[in-house]
């Protein structure tokens, strides 16, 4: 009897402890097919249910996940072990041939991913617990890209016909759109897009011993567009954790004892793109019917123009590090300040180059505009729009929600935008996908001002093969430079991001604006 009473006081603690997160974001995730849209709200919830090879620890050291030991055999090859006992949420065993098949799936051109599955090298199956990645050329980020790469289980998705990712630039559904069966922590239990996703914990998760490990047992993500409102559901206790408190309501939550707010820089680079290869705008107005992004001289004088102090301080409400650099974290210039040093905010200077260039009178453009992916992206757009204007240029804001907003971009149709990227602090996460010249493999995917430099395109080329610290240095600072010489694209600022929630959270704050879900602790109120 005493021993039946100690076993009801474990349950009843259990219980007790069974705890629900109402996490709230202005965005909702794309899909749930997680080689389908690389961008972070949707990598982030797709990571509480699908798992990398290697984890970001807390410290934010790379640590093992489902791979246990990652080895370099040669400089073109590397073994990596699989950790056993693992299963999918409908309790299929994780293999290497599930390992073979995710990556093969991320290598399809219509994957966003397909550059971090190309850098990887083609992987072959040892045995069960064994990947071979056999490269063309050597990767010093190799362990950086594992990181990128969600786990797929092959017999799911031959099952339900979604062995290649879905095509989100031509708004494609299919099973993996809305379904999920992943090894993670979460498993999916509903999706309403638009309304609210809800997750609960995996039972059977292989880290469920771990250590660091929450206490959250369901997750509710609720997309609320609306500054005002998500900002009153945290006061109100409607939601418990909110990812982008509005920054000029930060200090006033701050302020209240039933909350709290922790926050740090993101490692993240806002910044503007051009169409740099067309003859002729698709979205604008220019005498002649030329493109004037074309020409570097307007280039410099739209950067010239932009008073990042102002968007700092005014509409960032100081939640912004203004930089010239042309990585997602200031390390990624390897401690160089002249490649974190911004052209000078000079108006006089940009009229004269804009006269230069044979546009005195300026000209007219659409600028594409996230509303609800950065933060204050749609007012960041609105001020450019009247820094802009003093050179006489008329530009519209075309603002859209990111479901829209990122399909467009991937289809090329734009002349003028705002973007961001994040990802590791190594200059190789902004250099391959967003700077060099696009081309096969993934490389320049995200380069959707088409802009070609071929003499940053080599140097970075080669900083992504050499293994030679001290050269490969020397490689990516050449490479910055050039970029930043022929300014293809225009930095804005790094985010601090603050995170908002109720006074019994406990959360992990993360550079990558990354909510590990299963860290999570809720105390009793």
């Amino acid at each position: 009897m005493r021993r039946l009473f100690i076993a009801f006081l474990a349950v009843a603690a259990c219980l007790a402890q069974a705890q629900t997160l109402r996490w709230a974001a202005q965005g909702d995730m794309q899909t749930t097919d997680p080689h389908s849209a690389n961008e972070d709200q949707t990598n982030s919830l797709n990571g509480q249910v699908y798992e990398y090879l290697l984890r970001r620890r807390p410290d934010q050291s790379i640590g093992p996940n489902l791979a246990t030991e990652w080895t370099q055999v040669t400089p073109l090859l590397w073994r990596v072990k699989l950790r056993s006992g693992v299963k999918f949420h409908d309790g299929a065993p994780f293999t290497a041939d599930d390992v073979v098949f995710s990556m093969q799936r991320m290598r399809d051109p219509i994957s966003p991913f397909r550059v971090y599955a190309n850098a990887v090298g083609v992987p072959k199956a040892i045995d069960p617990l064994t990947v071979l990645f056999a490269l063309d050329k050597p990767d010093p980020t190799f362990a950086e890209h594992l990181l990128n790469l969600h786990i797929m289980n092959r017999r799911w998705a031959e099952a339900h016909r979604v062995t290649r990712p879905l095509d989100t630039k031509a708004k494609e559904e299919s099973y993996a759109s809305q379904n999920a069966n992943g090894t993670g922590p979460f498993m999916l239990v509903s999706r309403q897009p638009g309304v609210r996703t809800v997750f609960r914990r995996n039972p059977n998760y292989w880290g469920r011993n771990e250590p660091g490990q929450g206490n959250v047992q369901e997750l509710v993500f609720l997309p609320i567009s609306i500054d005002a409102t998500r900002t009153a559901a945290l006061i109100s206790g409607e939601v418990d954790f909110v990812l982008d408190p509005p920054p000029r309501d930060v200090e006033r939550l701050r302020a209240l004892p039933e909350l709290k707010v922790v926050d740090g820089i993101e490692n993240r680079l806002i910044f503007i793109g051009m169409d740099q290869s067309r003859d002729k705008l698709l979205h604008g107005q220019v005498p002649g019917d030329h493109n004037p992004f074309k020409d570097v001289r307007v280039r410099r004088a739209v950067y010239q123009a932009i008073d990042v102090q102002a968007i700092k301080s005014k509409i960032m409400a100081g939640f912004a590090v203004p930089t010239g650099g042309l990585t997602t974290s200031i390390k990624g210039s390897l401690g160089d300040p002249t490649l974190e040093n911004r052209l000078p905010y000079d108006i006089a200077a940009a009229r004269r180059l804009m006269a230069e260039a044979g546009y005195p009178e300026g000209f007219e453009v659409t600028l594409d505009c996230p509303n609800n992916r950065y933060v204050n992206d749609e007012q960041i757009c609105v001020a450019l729009a009247s820094f802009w204007a003093q050179l006489k240029i008329k530009v519209r804001v075309n603002a859209m929600p990111r479901v829209l907003y990122f399909p467009k971009l991937s289809r090329l149709d734009t002349s003028l935008y705002l973007h961001g990227w994040g990802g590791p602090e190594d200059a190789e996460s902004m250099l391959t996908p967003v700077l060099r010249n696009r081309g096969e493999q993934g490389v320049g995917l995200a380069n959707f001002g088409s802009w070609v430099n071929d003499k940053g395109d080599t140097l970075a080329a080669s900083s992504a093969v050499e293994s030679d610290p001290k050269k490969r240095e020397l490689l990516i600072k050449a490479a910055l430079a050039e970029y930043r010489q022929q300014i293809n694209i225009i930095p804005l600022h790094r985010q601090i991001i603050p995170w908002a929630m109720r006074a019994n959270i406990s959360v992990v704050h993360s550079p990558a604006n990354w909510l590990s879900a299963d860290w999570v602790k809720v105390a009793s109120r």
